[in-house]
């Protein structure tokens, strides 16, 4: 086992902990005012996004873009929720968190100059999204049923064909990878089922999120805190059974 993934799992298992701590704390928190409702989106969002990512580009991309994606979305569709967005300022802040992430997910595979050249392509294009009324909160509904739009599919549909188009252009004028085309279709393609599957289970997080029930809440805090005990035990079985560590 590499200690890298050995340190992560360790790390994952005490943010897990202490997540469900929080979820315990519920009425110290200040109940169904507090800061829970925006605390579950983040979660639930990262949740989907990185294992969405993932699968299709890798789990250290995942992590990466998951995390950026799922904590701003989850900040903008909660601003959404109360109505109205945020000024383009703040959306073009978001947009390099999540240009930011991309570009870490991806260094691994590219090198520096591709990722963070492909990083500020999207935020570029991300802004000029925001301009045109293309954001996260597009649409908006809080509802027990799954919900895509006409309009969030062809917005997915754009988002899948810029992205393929950024990786083209990093491989053609930064550093070429090897099977360019492939690359960019994969890349381009997962992101954009991603961003479907994302746009479309939208709804029903976002009623779970603004309809949390106190004594699930308790239930969910004890859940995520066996996980992150069990997280936390693989680095001492490891040394207890003896599994070499690279």
């Amino acid at each position: 086992m590499d200690h890298h993934t050995l340190a992560a799992i360790s790390v994952s298992g005490i943010c897990l902990d202490v997540l469900g701590g929080l979820y315990l704390a519920y009425d110290l928190l200040g109940g169904q005012h507090g800061p829970l409702r925006l605390l579950t989106r983040v979660v639930t969002y990262s949740v989907v996004f990185g294992i969405g990512y993932g699968l299709g580009l890798g789990l250290f991309f995942g992590i990466a873009a998951g995390l950026a994606t799922g904590i701003t979305i989850a900040i903008e569709l909660h601003r959404t929720s109360r109505g109205g967005h945020y000024p383009l300022r703040w959306e073009t802040v978001f947009s390099a968190i999540r240009g930011l992430g991309f570009a870490i997910g991806l260094y691994r595979q590219t090198g520096v100059s591709f990722a963070f050249t492909f990083g500020a392509l999207i935020t570029c294009g991300q802004i000029i999204a925001y301009r045109r009324g293309v954001r996260p909160g597009m649409d908006y509904a809080s509802s027990r049923r799954p919900r895509l739009t006409r309009r969030q599919f062809r917005a997915a549909i754009i988002r899948t064909l810029g992205y393929m188009a950024a990786f083209l252009l990093c491989s053609r004028f930064v550093r070429h990878v090897e099977h360019s085309w492939t690359f960019a279709l994969r890349g381009g393609v997962v992101i954009g089922i991603v961003t479907v599957v994302g746009t479309t289970v939208n709804p029903f997080i976002e009623y779970y999120a603004d309809n949390l029930a106190e004594r699930r809440l308790g239930v969910i805090g004890i859940m995520v805190v066996f996980c992150g005990f069990i997280l936390q035990s693989v680095q001492y079985l490891a040394a207890l059974f003896d599994v070499p560590v690279t």
